[in-house]
């Protein structure tokens, strides 16, 4: 399938309620609103393809651009690719759930993600936080290095509250995939889930959101769920 197939059949297979969702989490025009899951026979013809993703990704269309991170080949996408990426990623689901989870699937996602999450601009720090969760829920606990996860777990419960707010979000989730997914630290993470407490997530146009960490870690204690990964990062 070439580019201009792809784009048909994206547009074919848009709906409008999934559309004014999309546009209500922060998309804008281009947009199809096709649903994550009927772009999935779409994929299996295609499988991977770095260059037909690329021009996806450069079209500024939501679902084009959702599209190139399901058929991208992040072993072969360099740091200046994930820069490009990044840089077109407009809101929080591009560079949280394309971005990113394309970025934990590389060799290179530690380096990355670190010098996102110290560049001070929202969406990167939010990527770099997202990328380690997705990394530590799909990665063996000795691919990472507990210290430099202690020191983000302080970082964390220090810059919560006056960070950015979409990064807030990724930050609190981080808290919650430590103690979830990387059982070293699980103690650890309660207690910054504690220390942390609500946190405040402004959000345009919607009624603030109150993140508890705390909480949603006690469920998935309760599930039997710690030390659980995930086989694929991406479906």
């Amino acid at each position: 399938m070439d580019f201009e197939m792809v784009m048909q059949e994206l547009e074919a297979l848009g709906k409008e309620r999934m559309k004014k969702i999309y546009i209500g989490n922060g998309a804008h025009e281009p947009v199809f609103g096709v649903a994550t899951g009927a772009m999935k026979p779409i994929a299996r013809k295609i499988k991977k393809n770095q260059p037909l993703a690329e021009q996806l990704y450069a079209t500024g269309n939501y679902d084009a651009m959702y599209f190139a991170g399901v058929i991208a080949d992040p072993k072969i996408m360099t740091e200046a690719d994930f820069e490009r990426w990044i840089e077109g990623a407009y809101f929080y689901m591009l560079s949280d759930y394309v971005v990113a989870v394309t970025l934990a699937e590389t060799d290179i996602a530690q380096t990355v993600a670190d010098k996102w999450i110290a560049s001070g601009e929202e969406l990167k720090m939010s990527a770099g936080w997202s990328c380690y969760c997705w990394l530590l829920g799909s990665r063996k606990d000795n691919e990472f290095d507990e210290s430099k996860l202690a020191n983000m777990l302080d970082q964390v419960e220090k810059t919560i509250h006056e960070a950015p707010e979409r990064t807030k979000s990724a930050m609190n989730n981080f808290i919650f995939t430590v103690a979830v997914h990387y059982v070293p630290l699980h103690e650890k993470a309660i207690e910054t889930a504690k220390a942390v407490g609500p946190v405040e997530m402004k959000r345009d146009k919607k009624k603030n959101s109150i993140l508890l960490a705390s909480e949603n870690i006690q469920k998935e204690i309760e599930r039997g769920r710690i030390g659980f990964k995930r086989k694929y990062v991406r479906c």
